[in-house]
């Protein structure tokens, strides 16, 4: 893998994608940031990091999706190499928020930002952002987040938890074309408050209690409701309240 490490940049995600506009760029490229001034967060939010205590970094994809429906398994992958790494390293309840929050416990510790653009003859470019809290101690404008450091008490060293969270992605991305149902079932197996009545909101404001079942292979978040139907609600549709 070859890793472009920056001292500061305002997106890795942006950096790469103007980096591969303008040159030929090897696959599984990274793009580490020792500062990243705007990060992007799901929905357009910015990713509050401090320079030098956490890892940003972005992955270039290409030549992986050869079908359009495999994209938010990329997500699924990606977001169980991280929880992988995350729990040999002890850290507890590790779960994946849908869609892409990784939490322990009900803090947040990391998100993932996936931007696909797909070309003329059906190539998918997939641009994977990660942003993982490890050895930052203060959140002033995000109450809900934690780290590794104020979780085990343990200062990490970046480099060596780069090297593994890229490794795990990798390892990770070769099943894409394998064992689907596996990788279904370990995704809903550390999904985020499956089965457990929570306090939903949709995009009117409107509040109401429901059940996460699953997520669907296109991505929507199954809930079922009071009434024992079933709802599907995309990305931008529905907020979780806890």
């Amino acid at each position: 893998m070859h890793i472009i490490k920056l001292s500061a940049t305002p997106s890795t995600n942006n950096y790469l994608k103007q980096l591969f506009s303008q040159q030929v760029v090897a696959n599984f490229t990274i793009v580490i940031a020792v500062n990243q001034s705007k990060g992007k967060g799901q929905m357009g939010t910015s990713w509050e990091s401090e320079s030098g205590k956490n890892l940003t970094f972005s992955i270039l994809l290409k030549d992986l999706i050869v079908d359009v429906k495999q994209l938010f398994t990329l997500n699924i992958l990606v977001s169980l190499a991280l929880v992988e790494v995350l729990e040999r390293y002890k850290i507890p309840n590790v779960t994946v928020k849908w869609p892409n929050d990784i939490m322990s416990g009900n803090l947040k510790l990391g998100g993932i930002l996936i931007e696909n653009s797909i070309k003329s003859d059906g190539e998918v470019i997939s641009i994977v952002g990660i942003g993982l809290n490890i050895n930052q101690l203060y959140f002033e404008k995000a109450p809900n987040a934690t780290s590794l450091h104020l979780i085990s008490g343990k200062t990490f060293n970046l480099d060596e938890l780069l090297l593994d969270f890229c490794t795990s992605i990798k390892q990770n991305l070769t099943m894409m074309e394998k064992d689907s149902e596996k990788i279904w079932v370990n995704y809903h197996q550390k999904l985020f408050k499956k089965g457990i009545p929570m306090v939903f909101e949709d995009v009117y404001g409107n509040k109401f209690m429901g059940i996460i079942q699953k997520v669907s292979n296109d991505g929507l978040l199954h809930i079922l409701l009071e009434d024992d139907s079933i709802a599907k609600f995309g990305v931008k549709e529905i907020k979780m309240l806890f």
